[in-house]
């Protein structure tokens, strides 16, 4: 595992910023984050994504990534897999600090607070790489005001593959500026598919067990007061959904708020 730091000025260039790698953090051989400096310019809502790429000789290659830093924080940070013989990650992983990358001038998204009609709990399900927009979300204030429990679910096939745990299991609670307005509202569920763990099993079969909801105290889904946001591959998406909308969930927008918004996790490349 590596972690390096640096910062450099960012630039503007055409339909995309131009901006520097600050950081890169290697979790396994298959998943790394990194993080680039931010242009003034740029605006996002947390929970959004933008494309991100690089240019190759002389062309832009990019793919769609969600933003893993809040909305409010002045570095873009992204979480990603790495795959050997894909256009982009092939590149894409063996960024080091001060290289170029290109990001797109135009985030956009479903995964909103904006898109979900009012609740008392948010369940945040991500799969692999789909914690990447939860990692914006539950460093933003807003989520706190609007709900009364904040639940992030990550499931993984092995326990490696849990990053970010500590973020969630220690350095939110005690983070100077959001650790009183997060308080004990902050639930963080972790499974794992095929390694022994504690939580292990699919989400979707923990929530028709209803083995997460005693796990973490909390009463059996209710549509008047449990919103959901969903991230990850198209198959657990596509279970989800059916899930949730046999139980009367409905999907929303920004246009027409709902109880539940997805973003299906992006084609690896």
């Amino acid at each position: 595992m590596t972690d390096v730091t640096a910062a450099a000025p960012a630039k503007k260039a055409g339909a995309f910023y131009y901006e520097t790698v600050t950081w890169v953090q290697h979790w396994t051989d298959k998943l790394f984050s990194f993080r680039c400096t931010r242009d003034p310019g740029l605006r996002f809502q947390s929970g959004q994504f933008v494309m991100v790429g690089l240019e190759v000789d002389g062309k832009p290659l990019l793919r769609a990534y969600s933003i893993a830093s809040p909305a409010w924080h002045d570095e873009l940070e992204f979480y990603s897999i790495k795959v050997q013989d894909g256009p982009l990650t092939s590149r894409l992983q063996h960024l080091k600090v001060g290289d170029q990358v290109l990001i797109g001038r135009k985030p956009t998204g479903t995964l909103v607070l904006d898109g979900l009609k009012p609740g008392k709990r948010l369940y945040m399900l991500g799969t692999g790489t789909g914690l990447a927009p939860w990692l914006s979300l539950a460093r933003e204030p807003e989520v706190y005001e609007r709900f009364e429990k904040v639940i992030v679910t990550h499931t993984v096939r092995h326990v490696s593959d849990l990053n970010y745990r500590e973020l969630f299991e220690e350095e939110l609670k005690t983070d100077e500026v959001l650790s009183e307005l997060i308080g004990d509202k902050l639930l963080y569920y972790p499974t794992v598919t095929r390694d022994p763990f504690k939580t292990q099993g699919r989400i979707t079969d923990l929530i028709a067990s209803g083995q997460i909801f005693s796990d973490l105290g909390l009463p059996k889904l209710d549509p008047a007061e449990d919103r959901f946001m969903l991230c990850g591959g198209p198959s657990v998406l596509k279970d989800l959904k059916i899930q949730l909308e046999a139980l009367g969930y409905v999907e929303g927008s920004v246009s027409q708020p709902g109880d539940y918004v997805l973003e299906r996790a992006f084609v690896e490349t």
